[in-house]
């Protein structure tokens, strides 16, 4: 029988995190070639992946990385079962370790087929689901390239990241602030602009529904109904809308007895109270439209502005679940 040392042992352990008495183990079981013996701790993932394979892998650590200088990240998730596994330290290194790596790649499937400490990440992932008896997994996948790229994590639970058109100064605080608006705010997407005209228009009927029924109940108990409106999203306010609404607006100043002079000083705040109460929808999933988690008294778009001539270009968002 061949003689296994600790300094065996110990190696076979840094190589693949996999406990004292399975490196053992395998290092008997392959007579001491230490390459034979990642291969038994592979084989032995394989078994436990398979076993595991219908598992729930909704816990782990979402982690998000950006590349020297700054015009490149990525954000995956490294799933497992349970919380317990997710906040393990030994875990968490192993996602920022494929997180580091992930940033060479652009699609998932390039970074599952990809080299790490070599085997492939999908081994590695193998491997380790042996080691630590759950099932893993790259539960998501995203990249994002730009002149100037930040990130923000949120407790390894939720990682964001968001580009900009140029680094501009203090582009680092612009950046991770809007990163963390992402992660905080889940926006789904950069501007109304983006809406698909059919989305609007279901949004529209679905939202008015509910309002309206709420509106029955308040009825009934004789309290104050709520404003239903007419429209939820920019999109719909065509140049013919707002028109009509000012004109209603002025109707209005001039059914209260406002004198026609002062009218120029009071419009523009009711044309915006009518923007505001008609763009719901873009308030909530539209990222430049949001309140500004920092300011609610702007929004992001303003909040942006105010770094000068810098845009957003896009942003990524992952999270468990």
């Amino acid at each position: 029988m061949v003689k296994i040392t600790a300094a065996e042992v110990n190696k076979l352990r840094q190589a693949t995190g996999a406990g004292m008495m399975d490196c053992k183990k395998a290092l008997v079981e392959a007579e001491g070639d230490f390459d034979k013996a990642i291969e038994v701790l592979r084989k032995k993932g394989q078994k436990v992946a398979e076993k595991r394979a219908d598992r729930d892998s909704s816990e782990g650590a979402a982690i998000a990385k950006i590349n020297a200088d700054n015009t490149a990240g990525v954000a995956i998730v490294l799933g497992c079962e349970t919380d317990f596994v997710g906040k393990n330290d030994n875990f968490v290194a192993l996602a920022n370790q494929l997180a580091e790596s992930a940033i060479n790649y652009n699609t998932k499937e390039e970074f599952l087929a990809s080299d790490f400490g070599g085997m492939t990440v999908a081994e590695k992932l193998i491997e380790q689901t042996g080691v630590i008896g759950e099932k893993l997994d790259i539960k998501a996948f995203e990249k994002l390239e730009a002149p100037f790229v930040g990130s923000y994590v949120h407790i390894n639970k939720i990682a964001a990241l968001v580009g900009l058109t140029a680094k501009v100064d203090n582009a680092e605080v612009l950046v991770k602030d809007l990163a963390m608006q992402v992660a905080s705010m889940g926006a789904s997407t950069l501007s109304y602009k983006d809406f698909d005209p059919a989305f609007i228009a279901s949004e529209t009927e679905a939202r008015i529904a509910v309002i309206e029924k709420d509106n029955i109940e308040l009825g009934r108990l004789g309290k104050t109904l709520k404003n239903v409106p007419q429209y939820i999203s920019m999109a719909q306010l065509t140049d013919d809308v707002l028109a009509k609404a000012e004109e209603a607006a002025k109707a209005e100043l001039k059914a209260e007895g406002k004198p026609e002079q002062i009218w120029d000083r009071i419009l523009p705040g009711k044309m915006e109270r009518f923007i505001s109460d008609n763009t719901t929808l873009d308030q909530e999933q539209c990222l430049l439209d949001q309140n500004f988690i920092k300011d609610e008294k702007m929004n992001v778009a303003k909040y942006v502005a105010s770094y000068g001539d810098v845009a957003v270009t896009a942003f990524k968002r992952v999270s468990l679940g």
